[in-house]
Formats: structure tokens, C-alpha cells, sequence
């Protein structure tokens, strides 16, 4: 035999007030789940702006930086185009320990010499990054 229980107005409450905090929390579960998903397709955070003064200050030093090295190395009788590899080398050794103290990486990728008839043209893809976000310029300058 089945034994019936009456269930009293208070206990009803309750029973209501449980099943809605359950359901809350499994809605705000999901919730949090498919935030977290539609950031996956995002790896950097869009308002960082390490990476932005960082490139900036990289960007406003390298050239004057490189030039005055270059300049160093040619009047050691070095040849120009291996003055050139010579100064980028070491204003690039600078950066990466710059990078390190900022937290950032600051590097300079696929750099290519090209003697001209003013001088060495330089040219490379600047890349910075931090944990938030990732920027890549192009650059290019001459070393009379």
C-alpha cells in the first residue's frame, strides 16, 4: 500500500523557491559556459595597450638607435652592409631584453639588407605580443 503525504502550504513554498534556485543556477551556468566559449575564437584581449606602447616606442627609437651604431661601426672601417647586420643585431639583442623587462616580447622577424645607392636599406616585420594581444608591423628605413 502507498502511503500519501500532504504536503502543507509552507513546505510547497519551499519546494517552488528550491526548484527556481536550481533552475537559476544551472541557466547562469550555461551562461558562464557559453561566454567562455565564444571567447575561445578570441585568444588577445581587444583593450590592451602594452603591445601599443611598447611598438610605438620601438618604432620612434629604432631607426635614430640603428643609425648612430651603424654609424660607430663604419668608422671602425667595418663594410657597410656588415655594419648595418652589426647595429640591427644589436639594437635587436636590446629589444628582446627590453621585451623581458616589460613583459613583453618585442622581436624582429624575416629582417632583410638591401644596399642602395643611398645607403643600407633595412627592412622587417616588427612583431610585439604580451599575454593579451599580438601586433605586427612592417618597417623599413635607410642607414646612410
Amino acid at each position: 500500500m502507498m502511503k500519501i503525504t500532504r504536503i502543507s502550504k509552507d513546505e510547497f513554498g519551499q519546494m517552488l523557491l528550491a526548484t527556481g534556485i536550481v533552475l537559476l543556477m544551472s541557466l547562469l551556468s550555461m551562461a558562464i559556459f557559453s561566454v567562455k566559449l565564444a571567447g575561445m575564437s578570441m585568444p588577445y584581449e581587444p583593450n590592451s595597450t602594452g603591445v601599443l606602447d611598447v611598438s610605438q616606442e620601438v618604432l620612434a627609437t629604432i631607426e635614430p638607435v640603428t643609425q648612430a651604431r651603424y654609424e660607430m661601426w663604419v668608422e671602425q672601417g667595418i663594410d657597410e652592409e656588415e655594419a648595418a647586420v652589426l647595429a640591427l643585431d644589436s639594437v635587436n639583442n636590446d629589444l628582446l631584453h627590453h621585451g623581458e623587462l616589460r613583459g613583453v616580447e618585442v622581436k624582429l622577424i624575416d629582417i632583410q639588407y638591401t644596399e642602395t645607392t643611398e645607403g643600407v636599406e633595412i627592412s622587417f616585420n616588427l612583431g610585439v605580443s604580451d599575454d593579451d594581444a599580438r601586433l605586427e608591423v612592417d618597417y623599413s628605413f635607410i642607414l646612410e
